[in-house]
This record gives C-alpha cells, structure tokens and sequence, in this order.
C-alpha cells in the first residue's frame, strides 16, 4: 500500500489499542503503543531509500528482505527496545504485541497489491502479489480517514475500528470475487491464454489485462466483465547474439526480469549502437508503456549505457541514458 494508507493504519491500530486494558490503565504504556504502532506500520518500507541507490537496486530489493518473515519478527523486537528505552515504566509485553501486529497487518496487506513482497523468505525469494488491490485504494484510505474523524468526534475508538474492518474485510472479499469474474472473461475473449495476468486500479470496476498465448502476448483493459483488447504483438523468442547476451547481463535488465512475468522485447541497431528494450505489459497507459528497460551494446560488445524504470516519453529516456540518437 501507500504511504499515506500505511499511516492512517497506525493510527487506527492505535485507537483498537484501547482494547487492551494494561494500555488504557498506564498512560506510558499508552504513549509507547501509540508510537510503535505506527512506525510499526512504515518501518518495512525503510528500503524505499535504495531509490537513492539506482531503480535496479531499488526495483530488485524493495519490499524485499524488509518484507521478510525475520523482518517482520525482528521490527516489533527492535522498536520496543527503543521505545522502552524512551519510555521507561511502558510495558514491554504489550508495546510489541501491538507494535507486532502494525509490522505484520503492514506485509500482510502489501501481498494483496500487485506488486507484491518477498513474505516468504528465506523460505523462498518468490514474490507474492495477489493482485487484486491497487497500491492506493481510495476506497480503503477513506474508511479509515472517516473511522478517525468518527473517532475524533467522540465515537468509541474500539467498536469504529472495529466496524471498519469488517467492513474492509467484506470490501476484500468483493474484490476478490470480481478479479475472478473478470479472469474468467478473459480467458471467454482469448480461449487460447496460457498465462492471464490482471492489474487493479483505482477504479471498482476497472482491471489492466496483461495475457499471454503460445503465439501471442494480449493486453486490453476489463470493464465489469467486459474485456477490450487494445494490442496484441507476437510472441517470439528473443534471438541469440552476443550483444542480447551481453545486454540480459546487465544490472538493469536483470532487475526488470526478477520483477516482470510478462514483457515483449524488441532489437533496434542505432548507428553502432544496438538497443536492447524489455516491455512490461502489465502498465498499459494511454498507449503507452512505461515500464521498461533498455541496454545499449556497442560493437566492442560493452555496455555503454542502460535504464530500468517508469518513462513516459522517448525524450526523458534519451535523457535516462545520456544518449542523443542522431548523434
């Protein structure tokens, strides 16, 4: 999720705390609970800081080992450590069960977006995206902002919180039915899909549709049920040479194929330069397809530049790489 639903997150979890009698009863207890809970609910996206790295880096370990099963036992331990430390007197039982449970719900709901997290390691390095919650939901965000403002106004802060994740829960179950109607649409469009992926967006109702054939790659967009595709391009293996070699070598583009299940590439020799560029077809936008990664391989077979990242024009690409191409 969000930031910004991460936060709004803490803080409920912070007025479901009242449920605990030793929080209500010690006004330290309290104070360290509140704080553990929500910096327990952003503590994992710490790794959001590898952006300053590079997006390889970024792209390959984000909601990575943070994300983790010892991540998410060794947050609550070390937060409470220090918030005890703050606090003196605050019960440290009940500030990490609580801060616990921030760290948990925080990787627990990242696995419903579709991007997804590595939750299973060191069981596995498997990303898990179910997919069926953007990674905004406005409609999650404004339940919890309304359960606050409810709260704030003078409502217990137990049964409101209680109330809205009920309702978040019923609200999760519809979306996970409706992914599921819009698969088996889908696959009633193109009969022949082996592989169907289906990206949420901010809208109930709208789903990005990313499929793929024995012969071909489809992407449209799903309405209800109702599926539009807009492209579909021909599957082909990628050719053997040594400049592909040398580009699916390079940093960036190892990073794009640890993130993306399903991309087009294509071959393009600028000059001296051969161009080497992964599409992923899950973002679909406008016509346009943003996530990408591109390798330049000179005739010396060296890489003279690459990018891995959002782009939305061919001009900041050119910019990305520091490359002119009628030079």
């Amino acid at each position: 999720m969000d930031t910004g639903t991460h936060i709004v997150m803490g803080v409920a979890l912070g007025g479901l705390a009242l449920a605990d009698p030793v929080v209500v009863a010690e006004s330290t207890t309290m104070s360290a609970v509140v704080a553990g809970v929500i910096v327990g609910s952003l503590i994992p996206d710490v790794d959001t800081v590898l952006k300053l790295r590079n997006n390889a880096v970024y792209i390959r370990h984000h909601r990575g080992i943070t994300h983790s099963i010892p991540a998410v036992l060794l947050w609550p331990l070390v937060i409470t450590i220090l918030l005890t430390l703050i606090v003196p007197g605050a019960s440290f039982l009940h500030v990490w069960a609580w801060t616990f449970l921030a760290v948990f719900l925080h990787v627990f709901v990242d696995i419903f977006n579709s991007y997804g997290t590595q939750a299973l390691r060191p069981f596995s390095k498997k990303w898990v995206a179910i997919g069926v919650i953007n990674t905004f939901d406005p409609i999650i965000f404004i339940l919890h902002a309304i359960a606050l403002i409810v709260w704030a106004m003078g409502a217990n802060p137990v049964y409101t919180i209680v109330t809205t994740y009920a309702v978040i829960f019923v609200y999760y179950l519809l979306r996970f039915a409706l992914k599921a109607a819009v698969k088996k649409a889908v696959f009633r469009t193109v009969p022949d899909a082996q592989e169907v992926i289906i990206t949420p967006t901010m809208r109930f109702f709208q789903w990005k549709v990313a499929a793929t054939s024995e012969k071909c790659h489809y992407v449209g967009r799903a309405y209800g049920r109702s599926v539009n595709i807009y492209d579909r391009f021909d599957r082909e293996p990628m050719p053997k040479s040594p400049q592909v070699d040398v580009a699916m070598s390079d940093k960036n583009i190892e990073a794009f194929t640890s993130f993306s299940p399903i991309y087009r590439w294509t071959i393009t020799y600028i000059g001296d330069i051969c161009e080497v560029r992964l599409i992923d077809l899950r973002y679909r936008s406008k016509g346009y397809y943003p996530f990408v990664a591109v390798a330049h391989i000179d005739q010396n077979l060296n890489i003279v530049n690459s990018y891995t990242g959002w782009i939305f024009s061919e001009d900041k690409l050119h910019k990305k790489l520091n490359f002119v191409p009628n030079s």
